[in-house]
Parts: C-alpha cells; sequence; structure tokens
C-alpha cells in the first residue's frame, strides 16, 4: 500500500488483495536485503513490478542455494562422525556374543540335528566341492565334474596302456640291438660276402623313402583334417543300445526259423527228400482228419426216412 502513488483510490476487493500481496513480497524483499548486507544500508532502485519479479527468484534461488549447502554440510558431518565411530568403535557388550560365533553355533545346532544320511551326504558333498575346488556346489555341478573326472581317468588309463605297450615294444627292439651288437662285436662274427651290395640296397631304400616323405606328411596332415574325435553322447549310447536290442530280436526270431530245420540232414538231396516224406506224412493226417469229420457229420445228421 505504502507503493502505491498517493492519488490511487482503491474501490475493488481484488485490487486491495493484489495491492496487499505486493506489499507482503516488498516486505520480504527487503527484509532477505537487510539480511545479507547485515546492517549496512541497501542501496536504491527502482521499485516496480520487474524488480520486484526478479528481486524474488533471485532470493528463492539463494534460499535453495543455502538449503542445498546446508544439507551437504549436514551430510558430511554425519559422514564424519561415522569414520570417527568406524576408527574407534565402542566397547561391545560382553554378554552378547560376536557374529562368528553365533553362526559357528548355528552350524553345530544344524548338524547335530542332521541324519545319519544327511550328515553323510553333506560331508560327501563338502570334500568334493574342496577336492573340485567349487565355492558354491550343487549336486548337478558335482555330477558334471565326477563325469567329467571318469572320462578323463579312462582316457588317461587308456593312454597308460598305450605307453606301456610302446615301451615293451622299445625294451624288446632296445634287448635285440644289444644282442646284434654283441654278436658284431664278438671275434666270431664274419660279415656277409654281399654286405657292399645290401649297403647299396639299402642307401637306394632309404632314398626312396625320403622322396616319399613329402607325400606321407600330405597324407598325415588331410587326415589330422578330416578325422573328428567326438565322445559318445548318453542319447547315442541309448539309441546303439536300442538298436542293439532289435537286432537281438532278430536274430532270436531267425534263432528259431533255423531250429525249425534242425532235424534236417547236411545234405541237400536228403534234406529235400525228409522234406517231402513229412509233407506226405502231413497230406495223410489231414485226409485221415478230413474222413473221420465227415463220418462224424454222416452219423449225427438226421436220415431223411425220420
Amino acid at each position: 500500500m505504502a507503493h502505491l502513488p498517493p492519488s490511487t483510490a482503491i474501490f475493488s476487493p481484488s485490487i486491495a488483495r493484489i495491492a496487499a500481496s505486493t506489499a507482503k513480497d516488498w516486505s520480504y524483499v527487503d527484509s532477505w536485503l537487510a539480511s545479507k548486507y547485515q546492517g549496512r544500508p541497501v542501496p536504491s532502485f527502482e521499485r516496480n513490478s520487474e524488480t520486484l519479479k526478479s528481486l524474488l527468484a533471485l532470493a528463492n534461488s539463494n534460499e535453495n542455494a543455502d538449503e542445498e549447502r546446508e544439507l551437504v554440510a549436514s551430510a558430511e558431518i554425519g559422514a564424519l562422525h561415522d569414520v570417527a565411530a568406524a576408527q574407534d568403535p565402542p566397547e561391545i557388550n560382553s554378554e552378547m556374543p560376536p557374529s562368528d560365533t553365533a553362526r559357528e553355533r548355528m552350524l553345530g545346532a544344524v548338524q547335530d540335528h542332521l541324519t545319519r544320511e544327511g550328515r553323510t551326504a553333506l560331508n560327501s558333498m563338502a570334500t568334493l566341492s574342496c577336492q573340485l575346488a567349487v565355492a558354491y556346489p550343487d549336486a548337478e555341478s558335482l555330477g558334471r565334474s565326477m563325469i567329467g573326472l571318469h572320462a578323463e581317468a579312462s582316457e588317461m588309463e587308456q593312454t597308460r596302456v598305450r605307453v606301456s605297450i610302446l615301451q615293451k615294444y622299445i625294451d624288446q627292439e632296445s634287448a635285440a640291438v644289444d644282442e646284434l651288437l654283441r654278436t658284431l662285436r664278438s671275434d666270431d662274427y664274419k660279415p656277409a660276402n654281399d654286405l657292399a651290395r645290401q649297403n647299396l640296397d639299402m642307401q637306394r631304400r632309404i632314398k626312396a623313402m625320403a622322396a616319399r616323405i613329402p607325400e606321407l606328411r600330405d597324407r598325415i596332415s588331410n587326415f589330422k583334417h578330416h578325422t573328428v574325435a567326438s565322445h559318445p553322447t548318453i542319447e547315442q549310447m541309448a539309441q546303439e543300445e536300442a538298436g542293439y536290442l532289435g537286432l537281438l530280436a532278430e536274430k532270436k526270431s531267425l534263432d528259431e526259423d533255423v531250429d525249425q530245420f534242425s532235424g534236417l540232414p547236411d545234405n541237400v538231396k536228403m534234406a529235400r527228400a525228409e522234406l517231402e516224406h513229412l509233407r506226405a506224412e502231413v497230406l495223410a493226417i489231414t485226409r485221415h482228419r478230413d474222413t473221420i469229420f465227415e463220418g462224424l457229420v454222416e452219423r449225427e445228421s438226421p436220415r431223411k426216412g425220420h
């Protein structure tokens, strides 16, 4: 009201409300400026609506910034208190057990209430997980690891057998070479008369084999590229087993068919004669059966005279 011109007369309530709101805003701006200047005189400026709007926006922004600074300061103080508390923790009541002790007691209670089968399974799983270096074991992962270990053990066993066979062969060849060396070094040894010719033949064979080395290497490389080493899966083994059982059933059926001719002689002519004889017997029995059946029919059927 004080900022309105003296000649302005207020006759409308809306104008009065606007004037009161404007006066309240100017009062807020004046108090904010006085707090910022802290007793010093506020510079004079033009008081109009644009200036009031700008000063209100500036005051609101300043208050928001002050609130943000206070929040940051309070957060920093809280963080400092937390750091100080972590560096100098308070004394823990001796009556309350530590977390490790509580966990050990809980695990001990669970283990004490396990059945014998559960304890055995838990110990087995723990032992396997330690040996397999599995941090969080489960039955499926342990089973896959065990299958992999069995496969590796089988492969290693086969490799050991092959190496053992190779070692035996090398030992035999070494013994033969030692025997030949002793024979050559003995006084009773006499070189063969055609030793020079054998030497030439050996050199010729060596040259021929040396010429074939690149071809053999190419064949080996091609064989390695075309060879695919694959391990059979459980599904493939099941299919193979089903095929094998089918072959066994077919073999059994064929054996039954062959057993029907087991009484026949080995000679083809004699077997045919025996077969014809059996056919004649079957035909005679069939005729005898038909005759008996016809007699029964004639005896049981009513006669025309009766």
